[in-house]
C-alpha cells in the first residue's frame, strides 16, 4: 500500500529559468484529472494528496489550478486536494478566493511556498499568515510549507511557522529542509524538539540527500518519537516516484515504521 502525501497537478508554461531559453523541466506534469488517475493506477498508489503545480514566477498560474485539484478529489475517492494560497499582500484577493474553497469536499490541506515571494518574518506577510492558519484551524486542514536551503524557504525562516502555529494546526515541512543544512538541523535536534514540545509537525523526504532518510529512521528508533510524523511523498512531476519510493522503503524497512510512513500517517491526517 502506497499513500502519496505530496504531488502536483497542472501544466506550467515554458519559462527561461536561470537566464536560459524557455524550458519545461517538469516533463511528467499532468493537465487533466484523467491523466493523473492513470498515473496513480500505474504506480499502484492507493491515496494521494494533490496540490497545484507551481514554479514559474507568476502566482496566478498556481492559483488557477486550485479548482483542478478539487475536481480531482471529487472525481476519485483516492485523491485529496491541497489549495495554493499565499501570504504576500499582493496575493490577498486571490488567497481570499482560494480560502473560500477550503470547505469544499475533498480539500484537506493548504500549500504555502515562499519561492514565488514573501518571507515568514516579513511584517507585511504576518497578518496574512495569521488568517491562513486561522482558516486551516477552522476547517481542520494541514498547512504544507516548502523548505529548501537559503533565503525565505530555509528551515531557520520556515521554522518560525512551526513555533507560531503548529500548536494548533498541523504543519507539513515539505522536503525535510531541502538540503544538507536543513537535514542536519532537523535530524540533529530541531524536528524532535518540536515533537516533544507538543508541536503538530510532519515532514516528507522528497528531494532529500541520500543519507537523510536512513539517518532520520535511525534517530526515530533511537529517540522513540517521530514514528508517526513522516510521510512518503513523490512530489511528481518535480520528483520521481520510483526513486523516492525506493529510497524511503530501504530506509524504513518493512516493519511498523514503513507502514506508518507509506500508509497509516497519511490516513490519520487525510482520511
Amino acid at each position: 500500500m502506497v499513500y502519496d502525501a505530496h504531488r502536483h497537478i497542472g501544466v506550467l508554461p515554458a519559462y527561461p529559468f536561470y537566464g536560459g531559453p524557455p524550458v519545461n523541466p517538469d516533463t511528467t506534469a499532468r493537465a487533466t484529472v484523467k491523466q493523473l488517475i492513470a498515473d496513480l493506477d500505474a504506480e499502484g498508489t492507493e491515496r494521494a494528496l494533490v496540490i497545484p503545480n507551481y514554479g514559474v514566477p507568476d502566482p496566478a498560474i498556481a492559483f488557477s489550478f486550485n479548482e483542478l485539484a478539487i475536481e480531482a478529489a471529487q472525481t476519485d475517492d483516492r485523491i485529496r486536494a491541497g489549495l495554493w494560497i499565499s501570504p504576500r499582500p499582493e496575493d490577498e484577493q486571490r488567497t481570499a478566493q482560494a480560502l473560500e474553497l477550503a470547505g469544499e469536499q475533498g480539500v484537506k490541506a493548504l500549500k504555502l511556498s515562499f519561492l514565488l515571494g514573501g518571507r515568514p518574518t516579513d511584517p507585511a506577510c504576518r497578518p496574512h499568515l495569521d488568517r491562513i492558519f486561522a482558516e486551516a484551524a477552522r476547517h481542520g486542514l494541514v498547512v504544507h510549507v516548502h523548505t529548501s536551503p537559503g533565503a525565505a524557504s530555509d528551515i531557520d525562516e520556515v521554522g518560525h511557522l512551526v513555533d507560531w502555529y503548529a500548536g494548533q494546526v498541523p504543519v507539513h515541512l515539505v522536503h525535510f529542509g531541502g538540503g544538507m543544512s536543513g537535514h542536519i538541523k532537523l535530524v540533529g535536534s530541531r524536528f524532535f524538539d518540536w515533537i516533544t514540545a507538543g508541536k503538530h509537525v510532519y515532514t516528507d523526504l522528497s528531494w532529500a540527500i541520500g543519507f537523510a532518510p536512513r539517518w532520520l529512521a535511525q534517530e526515530i528508533e533511537r529517540r522513540g518519537v517521530g514514528h508517526d510524523r513522516v510521510l512518503f511523498a513523490s512530489d511528481q512531476p518535480w520528483g520521481d516516484f520510483t526513486g523516492e519510493f525506493a529510497r524511503l522503503a530501504e530506509a524504513t524497512g518493512g516493519g511498523e515504521l514503513g507502514r506508518l510512513v507509506f500508509e497509516d500517517t497519511f490516513a490519520t491526517l487525510y482520511d
